[in-house]
């Protein structure tokens, strides 16, 4: 940040009085502008039928990892629940209606500055198709999941869970929720020879 949003002065960065962290702060009005970790919501959606349980899946069509396989999620915007926001990226990258479950995860990504929640879903139908961000989406089983081509950490962790849990369900157990700190970068793309 160069200027300040309020008068287009120009910030500096200092620890404002009271507080323990170096902020952006506009010397001429006063201003602190603070930054904080970016909310990204998204969806489990799953299929059952003939006891078979399917999960869907989106390969991006944007970067970061272009080609990679994740669960619809996004950026939460203003101006709307965690709830909503699922629903709304599971629309936007899967054009799939869910009737929205429970949180499962909440996945601490501190290194990039962002939060994680994933909730539980259930596809209403099987009426999806790509959206924009979207190259491709796809039911997979577990064993079909393509675990080496999964986008980011936090899709693995996620999805890891959510099948070691569905295990117990079977058992007459359920699905409980989760909390991890994501301290492992996501590994680079293999560049072809």
């Amino acid at each position: 940040m160069k200027f300040c949003s309020e008068c287009a002065h120009p910030v500096t960065v200092a620890i404002p009085e009271g507080d323990n962290r170096p902020r952006y702060v506009c010397t001429q009005c006063g201003t602190i502008h603070y930054q904080n970790p970016k909310m990204v919501i998204g969806s489990i959606p799953v299929w059952e039928q003939d006891g078979e349980l399917r999960v869907l899946l989106c390969k991006r069509a944007i970067e970061p990892r272009y080609g990679y396989w994740t669960l619809p999620a996004g950026f939460m915007e203003n101006e709307e629940t965690t709830g909503q926001a699922a629903v709304r990226e599971t629309e936007e990258e899967a054009g799939a209606n869910v009737e929205l479950g429970e949180l499962f995860t909440l996945l601490n990504v501190a290194h990039v500055h962002q939060v994680h929640l994933f909730y539980l879903a259930r596809l209403l139908d099987l009426d999806f198709a790509p959206g924009i961000e979207s190259l491709d989406v796809q039911l997979f089983t577990e064993h079909e999941v393509p675990w080496d081509d999964l986008a980011f950490p936090t899709i693995r962790t996620t999805l890891e869970l959510f099948f070691a849990d569905r295990r117990k369900v079977l058992e007459g157990g359920s699905y409980g929720f989760h909390s991890r700190d994501i301290t492992k970068p996501m590994r680079a793309p293999v560049e072809p020879d």
